[in-house]
């Protein structure tokens, strides 16, 4: 596992769903779909939890002859073969525990296939996790999968008793693209962070404690060309590297485990900023943790085509209690969070000028140790366990 804090929302239901009377038993995919496993993830998965894990193919990694691979293959996406695998394995475990309430979670659309099969094969009641937008327009290359997606979504919301979201907009979207559905089988729950895992954290971001030396930055984790495009970023870098505004000894910028290296290591050396912006590999969760909660400051990246999204990375940025520079479009979901936590250091991605002076603002904040950080209040709401009272106050009501 490496940075990333999405299967963050996954894990820590299960941990805590216990609490609130729910015993979770997680069907899931083969291991050989995974890019990778460490055993610091396994760790992570509470004991005594039973995981069923289903025959599984990745597409691209399994099914390609020379790297190419027939797309249909890969609708909804490339791990569709899964519902091969998951559909016998999921009602083995129907008939052995006769389980209450079914739950599937995206962006892996066939999670939700195999969810709408095993519903409309048992009559279970069915919770959707969409978290973030499904079908959302694409590309002509991609009409085939915007297709496979806007079918799944229209029998998910169609037959699931409850669609839950990750953010506002992304909820609102919903209400308005399905007029017809009662709003009342649209239910919010926001990402969080894990009490549990900072604290543990904690030791660790002591030993990485500095002493003078330049103000730290730190990205955790993926950088998207499209929905991340730090192009912007890298430019006002630039100008105010020229113009001797930051250099080596007064700024360093760590970009942990961006899964795109080689694209933004080009950008780097074409702004020549190589003595400023490092580019670091993925590590475990909890010293990632670590590092957020030693930094100086942390940056958070998040387009305007990603309004309706917020990153789950913001709700433990949030929580390690550190200024935030957020590069993201002030009418968006990751901007009223944030200014909602009391943090108002925000500037729109695409603007270079903006980011400029906003970079110079901020950075002048930190060295007066003003800088904006989350409020008590919104930081205590965001925990885990509280967003898992949440998911359990919905199957209580889905089960009567």
């Amino acid at each position: 596992m490496n940075v990333s804090s999405g299967i963050q929302r996954t894990l820590r239901f299960a941990q805590y769903l216990p609490e609130f009377n729910w015993e979770p038993v997680v069907l899931t995919a083969h291991p050989r779909v995974y890019s990778g496993i460490s055993q610091a993830s396994l760790a992570e998965v509470p004991s005594g939890l039973q995981v069923r894990r289903a025959f599984a193919l990745d597409a691209a990694k399994h099914l390609s002859v020379r790297g190419a691979y027939p797309r249909w293959l890969a609708l909804p996406d490339r791990w569709v073969s899964w519902w091969l695998g998951a559909v016998p394995a999921g009602l083995a475990l129907i008939r052995k525990l006769k389980p209450d309430v079914m739950w599937s979670t995206f962006p892996i659309a066939t999670a939700h296939l195999i969810g709408y099969t095993l519903h409309r094969l048992t009559g279970i009641p069915w919770v959707a996790d969409f978290r973030d937008p499904m079908a959302e327009p694409g590309d002509f290359a991609k009409l085939r999968q915007h297709a496979a997606l806007e079918w799944i979504e229209k029998k998910t919301l169609k037959h699931c008793e409850r669609a839950v979201f990750a953010a506002p907009g992304a909820l609102k979207l919903y209400q308005d693209r399905y007029p017809d559905m009662p709003q009342s089988r649209l239910a919010l729950i926001e990402n969080g962070y894990d009490e549990s895992a900072f604290a543990a954290a904690e030791q660790q971001a002591g030993d990485l404690g500095r002493s003078g030396g330049p103000l730290v930055l730190v990205h955790s984790g993926t950088i998207y060309s499209e929905a991340r495009d730090p192009r912007p970023f890298f430019g006002a870098l630039s100008e105010l590297h020229r113009n001797g505004a930051i250099g080596p000894g007064t700024l360093r910028i760590v970009l942990r485990a961006t899964g795109c290296d080689d694209y933004l290591r080009e950008l780097i050396e074409g702004h020549g900023l190589d003595a400023i912006v490092t580019l670091e590999p993925a590590v475990a969760y909890r010293a990632a943790l670590a590092e957020m909660l030693a930094a100086d400051g942390l940056l958070l990246f998040q387009a305007a085509n990603c309004n309706y999204q917020v990153p789950a990375k913001l709700y433990e940025y949030l929580r390690a209690r550190r200024p935030i520079l957020a590069l993201t479009d002030p009418a968006g979901d990751t901007a009223a969070v944030l200014r909602d936590a009391g943090i108002d250091t925000i500037a729109p991605l695409d603007s270079q000028q903006a980011i400029s002076r906003l970079l110079v603002r901020f950075l002048d904040l930190l060295r007066q140790q003003r800088a904006p950080v989350a409020r008590e209040a919104k930081v205590a709401a965001a925990s885990r366990r509280v967003r898992t009272i949440e998911l359990a106050k919905v199957f209580d009501a889905v089960t009567g």
